[in-house]
This record gives structure tokens, C-alpha cells and sequence, in this order.
């Protein structure tokens, strides 16, 4: 137990510092925490000795992110992301499957481990792109909410394949009927089961937990982790039961809190998932897979995305949202090892098949992490190109421009509505000021127009959509978006218009605020360090009286 606890110490000491070098670095997280796992396992130092316990707090970690994960899924966005995400979801799986497939074929691979390997390409990494996508900030965006929704459909297919090869090995048709006949009656019992909870149990349980504080959040986590391993009992998967325990949770009023406390938590517990997945990939099967690796490898990280692109541009989303959904799916996930291994133990695949597929997940992984890092740059760069994956009428999107009210000239034109500047809109309107709202994200834009506020839908950075906006009749311009590089890249599409109007942009921290007045902002908001000294005002005029 002293060594365990000692290897513990050591581990974390060890991804401190590459954390903080990363950071130096300007490099993201998780590529550090992987690299330490490498170095410290097996194929490196050999310094983890501990498997038992990492695995057990990387499995608590997973079940906590999808729990969060299913907090923040709003039963509204499921009419409106279904469709799209089963559609995307089942259509890529097809495509990847059969190009892929065809590919490995191509490479004179035999046929059974063509056709595991092909399947392995397929699924992404949940817990990679939902960690990515929370520590930028857009989870709750369209593009965000797109890519969950295909990736649980991802999960599911995951258990599917398995089972359906685990009846291959056994043998006959009746195999293969029973698995589709168990499936069916597993997700009609937990619909049931989700529905009874959801209407009669847990919003009266959540009520009583509610009181405390310290109660609430164990809740959370017993209630997430249990029905994660209740999903694995019932055959589904720990991932899919944990996002269903949150799911259960977020139409309570509580789900934001219990959101805000489970956050560090999650970050932690997921440093073990990504220290595990380091020590666990085998290197000692590569081999001679270098090449056909790098083949597979540019398939995924090019050919998933632009299948994704395909289908959601068809289904009538702008190129924006296809492409930052699409680089979601640009790399394999660790269950694409698994199923991999499992193939092994059934006799239907060698050990090169393992070799190959551990290979290209960890080629993926590695590189998708800063396709997605810097995917607004990426997009920047490549939308001039990226026309021919949207209609000329997009209309799933369009359907809520259409649906913009008009009136006279704003005042002032408020850029991006998400919780900021929905609320900064809202303020404006109430002290007597014409306000127009502009955001891509269609849910947004319908949420804002039932409470009366005037948005256009559009991507403020798109050059073509600021000219139809009246600039010239507006006074001021602020910008509330996240992502510095869509400020700078707003800026300066106002500059090369010689807009007259005056021009607000919120900063995240001080570096950013440097980089946008270098780059010319006339004024830069910053929000944290504006309601930290509003507040001191308040308490100071309070405390003040109290201490004479």
C-alpha cells in the first residue's frame, strides 16, 4: 500500500511538471498526460506498477465526464440534434467502414482482419473530444452539441460490433438474430426504466439531496457511477450508462450546481484515464506497420471529417458548423483497441492487426488533439475552400434566420449571444438601448427571439454576412466571442471596411486583452476583473457602516 501510495505521488509530480511545460509550450494537456503515461509504463521506465487502482480511477473519471456530459444535454436540443446526429452518426460508420475496408483490402491484408480493422476506424474517442471541447468552451455550442450526439451513437455501435462478432465466433445465424433480439428488448426496459425515474423518482430525490451542499455532489457521483455500471451489466457500456444518469438529472433545477462541483473533479480523475492509455498501448506489436499505419492514419485524420462534412452539409448546416463537427471524428478511439484485442481472443485476427490499430490510434489521437486545438484558425484558413461541402441554401440553419424579427437601426450590435452576451443583450434592451444580436448557433438564436430580443443568425467573422449587417448606421459594435482568434479576425474585417462605429471586445485574461489592443481594439472588456471590483464596491459600502 506505501508503494502504491508512493507511485501515486510520483505520477502526479511528473504530470505537474509536464503540464506546466505544455503550458509554457502553448501545447494542449492531454498530449502531455498521454506522453507521461508512455514514458512512466512498460515501454518506457516501467515506473507504473499500480494498474489495478489507475484503471479503477480512470473508469470513475470517464463516468463522471459523460455524466457532466448528459447534464448539459437539454431535452429541446434532442428534437433538434437527433436527427442530425443519427444521421451523421450511422452514416459515417458506413462510409468508414466500407471505404475503409476497401483500403486495407487494397494493402493485402486478410479479409477478417480487413474487416476489424475497417470497423475499428469508425469509432472516436468520446471522452478525448468531450474533455477537448469542455476545456474550449463549446459543449453547449451547435457544432458541440452535433458531436456528442454522434459520438453516443458511436458508443452504442461499439457495444453492437462487439456483440455482433462475439456471435460470429459462436457461430450461425441464430447468433445474430439473438443479439439483435436482446438488443431491442435492453433499450426498450431502459427508455422504461429512464421514463419512471425521470417523471416519478428523482426529481423528488434531487429535492430532499438538494439541502446539503456536501450530499448533493456524492449523489452526483454515486448516482452517475452507478448507473455507468449498471449500463455494463446491462450489456450496454459504462460510458453509455453515465451519460444516461446525467441526462436523467438535467431537467432538474439543480443540474448547474451539480455541474460546478463535479468539474474539478473531473479533470482530475481524468488524468488517470489519460496516464492509463499511455501505459497500456502495446508497442511491442508494431512491427512492420509503419506504412500501412501512415496510410490508415491520413484516412482517418482526412477521410472521416470530410464524410461527416459531406453528410451534414447535405442534411443543410453551413460549413462552419460541418467542418468543426467533422474534425471530431479525426481520430480512433480506445475501444477501437479493444474491439481489436477482442478479435484476438476469438481467433479471428493475429497479433499484427493489434500492432496496426494501436498504431494509428496513437498517430490520431495525438495529431486530431491540435486539429481540434486551433480549429477556428484551421477553418479561418480553409473556408474560401470549404464551400462546396453546404448547400446553396442551408436550410436547417436559414430556418431560424428567416425567423428574425426586424426593426428600425440598433443602437449597438452585440456579437455572439451565448450566456454573456445573451445577458449583456438583455441588460442593454432594459435600459431603454436598440439592441441586434448576431450568433450562429440556431438553438441560441431561437431561445433569445421567444424572449423578444432582436438576433440575426450568422457567423460574425464571415466577411459576406457583416455586409448585409448596418455597420454603418451602428454606434457601437461589441464583441462577446470566447476565442481570441475570432476576435482578431472580426477586428479586422472591421478595419479593412473603415467601420466607423466604436468598437467593444470582451477579453478571457490580460494576455488577450494585450493582443487585441496591439491589434488595434479601441476598447477591451474585461468581465472577471469588471465583477470582482463591482463586488468589492458592494461589500466595502457594506462593511464599512459595521466597522465604526
Amino acid at each position: 500500500m506505501h508503494e502504491v501510495f508512493r507511485e501515486f505521488a510520483l505520477l502526479l509530480l511528473i504530470c505537474t511538471a509536464a503540464g506546466a511545460l505544455a503550458t509554457l509550450l502553448r501545447q494542449p494537456m492531454l498530449i502531455a498526460y498521454i506522453a507521461v503515461g508512455i514514458i512512466a509504463g512498460p515501454a518506457v521506465l516501467g515506473l507504473v506498477k499500480a494498474h489495478d487502482q489507475i484503471d479503477l480511477l480512470a473508469q470513475v473519471g470517464v463516468a463522471v465526464l459523460l455524466f457532466v456530459v448528459g447534464l448539459k444535454l437539454d431535452l429541446r436540443h434532442v428534437r433538434h440534434i437527433g436527427p442530425v446526429a443519427l444521421g451523421t452518426g450511422l452514416g459515417q460508420l458506413a462510409f468508414t467502414i466500407a471505404f475503409g475496408f476497401a483500403l486495407i483490402m487494397l494493402m493485402g491484408k486478410p479479409v477478417m482482419e480487413s474487416l476489424y480493422v475497417a470497423v475499428a476506424l469508425t469509432f472516436s474517442s468520446t471522452i478525448i473530444i468531450v474533455k477537448l471541447l469542455s476545456d474550449k468552451n463549446e459543449i453547449d455550442s451547435l457544432h458541440g452539441r452535433i458531436a456528442v450526439g454522434f459520438l453516443i451513437v458511436q458508443d452504442l455501435a461499439v457495444v453492437l460490433a462487439m456483440m455482433a462478432m462475439s456471435a460470429i465466433g459462436r457461430g450461425g445465424e441464430g447468433g445474430l438474430a439473438g443479439v439483435a433480439l436482446s438488443l431491442v428488448w435492453r433499450v426498450m426496459a431502459a427508455a422504461m426504466l429512464l421514463y419512471v425515474l425521470m417523471r416519478y423518482v428523482l426529481p423528488k430525490l434531487a429535492d430532499i439531496v438538494a439541502r446539503s451542499q456536501e450530499l448533493l455532489l456524492i449523489f452526483a457521483v454515486a448516482w452517475g457511477t452507478s448507473l455507468a455500471a449498471l449500463g455494463e451489466w446491462a450489456g450496454f457500456s459504462k460510458e453509455a450508462g453515465a451519460f444516461l444518469a446525467g441526462f436523467s438529472l438535467a431537467s432538474t433545477a439543480y443540474r448547474d450546481a451539480i455541474n460546478a462541483r463535479l468539474t474539478g473533479i473531473r479533470d482530475f480523475l481524468l488524468l488517470f484515464f489519460f496516464i492509463d492509455l499511455g501505459a497500456k498501448l502495446d508497442f511491442s506489436t508494431l512491427g512492420g506497420e509503419l506504412w500501412p499505419a501512415a496510410v490508415l492514419s491520413l484516412f482517418v485524420l482526412i477521410g472521416n471529417p470530410l464524410i461527416v462534412m459531406s453528410i451534414m452539409g447535405y442534411m443543410g448546416y453551413r460549413k462552419r458548423t460541418n467542418f468543426l463537427a467533422g474534425l471530431t471524428v479525426a481520430q480512433i478511439s480506445e475501444f477501437s483497441i479493444i474491439f481489436v484485442a477482442m478479435g484476438i481472443s476469438l481467433g479471428h485476427v493475429g497479433a499484427s492487426a493489434l500492432g496496426l490499430t494501436t498504431l494509428v490510434g496513437l498517430l490520431t489521437i495525438t495529431l486530431s488533439t491540435y486539429l481540434i486545438f486551433y480549429s477556428h484558425s484551421l477553418y479561418e484558413r480553409l473556408a474560401p475552400w470549404l464551400g462546396i461541402f453546404e448547400r446553396a441554401r442551408p436550410y436547417r440553419e436559414l430556418t431560424v434566420e428567416a425567423q428574425s424579427l426586424t426593426t428600425g437601426q440598433p443602437d449597438v450590435i452585440v456579437f455572439g449571444m451565448g450566456r454573456y452576451g445573451g445577458r449583456l443583450a438583455l441588460g442593454l434592451r432594459e435600459a431603454g438601448i436598440q439592441v441586434l444580436g448576431v450568433d450562429f448557433d440556431p438553438e441560441v438564436v431561437r431561445e433569445l427571439h421567444g424572449k423578444g430580443l432582436v438576433v440575426r443568425y450568422g457567423d460574425g467573422t464571415d466577411t459576406d454576412f457583416l455586409d448585409g449587417l448596418p455597420l454603418s448606421a451602428t454606434g457601437w459594435l461589441v464583441s462577446t466571442f470566447p476565442d481570441l482568434t475570432a476576435n482578431l479576425g472580426l477586428l479586422s474585417a472591421l478595419q479593412k471596411r473603415r467601420c466607423s462605429a466604436d468598437v467593444a471586445i470582451v477579453a478571457r485574461d490580460e494576455n488577450d486583452g494585450l493582443a487585441l489592443k496591439q491589434a488595434g481594439a479601441p476598447v477591451v472588456l474585461y468581465p472577471i476583473r469588471n465583477a470582482v471590483d463591482h463586488t468589492v464596491g458592494i461589500l466595502a459600502d457594506i462593511i464599512r457602516p459595521q466597522s465604526r
